[in-house]
């Protein structure tokens, strides 16, 4: 099937290849083999496969609606699928176009100063840690790069940060424990402006507890950033930790009322058997995926490619079943 192969391609030339493998593994295995198991008693396209591929989507963590959705569109040209493999292969298909209208540039840089990337998420998401590998990613490819620790209400955080940075090799712009978030950002923006950093990272605060807050509190910090550089911040990226599966997206309407959120950072990939949450957060939040985390290791975050993540989920290794 040509609409396959297509992905297929784009999968075996994709560098982070083996990466997307090993961190889909778990999802793979009650994902993409259920699938393939279906071939024990395939009698051709009717409404008990339709049923099983709906249950399959659904425990991989695909919402009920977006399941509905895909569902429906693989049905609408399931008279012309004959077989088993050319059913897989066009299953895939769907999965890929469903994602694939999202822009492949992942990032908007600034290109009259800093570019600011703020970084926002619930406590335990993985947000700090995200942080530092993205201020590890920049820099092993030539950017000037510097982390405001912002975070100044949870106990640690500053030093988790700062730490980090130390570690990298790379400017911590901070305060102190309790200090208004956006008066270090401030700090952090004037020093990006006068040390010619191409990236700022602004590590920020994950509390929830009150709505109200939070969104004054990222309101303030959007404001006073974009005074001090104009257009920041380029991007808002929220982090989210795989393994809550549709709780996160509950967690992501939160920060969308308060902050324009831009992308989607999805962290500990590896640890859920459910990574069909990506389709999710896609269809329902109606935002990009901009990084995977595939693994413990700074290098294991990697950019969101389309083709990796199904063929990932999916086949695998398994190219010319």
């Amino acid at each position: 099937m040509a609409i396959f192969q297509s992905i297929k391609d784009k999968f075996s030339k994709s560098d982070d290849k083996d990466k997307y493998l090993q961190g889909l593994d778990k999802s793979r295995r009650s994902f993409g083999d259920r699938i393939r198991a279906l071939s024990n008693n395939f009698h051709g396209i009717d409404d008990d496969l339709l049923e099983e591929l709906m249950v399959i989507l659904l425990e991989g963590d695909v919402g009920i609606q977006t399941a509905q959705k895909i569902v429906d569109s693989f049905e609408e040209h399931s008279n012309e699928l004959k077989n088993f493999d050319s059913m897989e292969d066009y299953f895939i298909y769907i999965l890929y176009e469903f994602y694939d209208d999202v822009p492949e540039e992942y990032i908007h840089f600034n290109p009259d100063g800093p570019t600011v990337i703020l970084m926002v998420g619930v406590n335990g998401s993985g947000k700090t840690t995200t942080s530092a590998k993205l201020l590890q990613l920049y820099q092993s490819l030539g950017k000037k790069v510097a982390v405001a620790a912002a975070d100044t209400f949870r106990a640690g955080a500053i030093d988790q940060i700062d730490t980090w940075a130390q570690r990298i090799g790379v400017p911590c712009i901070k305060g102190k424990p309790g200090q208004d978030p956006s008066s270090v950002l401030v700090d952090a923006c004037r020093y990006a402006k006068e040390n010619d950093i191409d990236i700022l990272i602004g590590d920020t605060a994950g509390r929830l507890q009150n709505k109200k807050n939070l969104m004054k509190e990222l309101e303030k910090m959007t404001r006073v950033i974009g005074r001090e550089i104009e257009g920041a911040p380029q991007e808002v990226w929220l982090v989210l930790d795989a393994t809550t599966g549709q709780n996160g997206i509950s967690q992501a309407q939160v920060f969308l009322d308060a902050t324009h959120v831009t992308g989607i950072v999805l962290t500990k990939m590896d640890g859920t058997a459910k990574g069909g949450v990506v389709l999710s957060i896609h269809d329902m939040l109606h935002l990009p995926v901009r990084f995977l985390g595939l693994g413990e290791k700074p290098e294991d975050l990697r950019p969101f490619d389309v083709a990796s993540y199904i063929m990932g989920m999916t086949k695998g290794m398994n190219l010319h079943d």
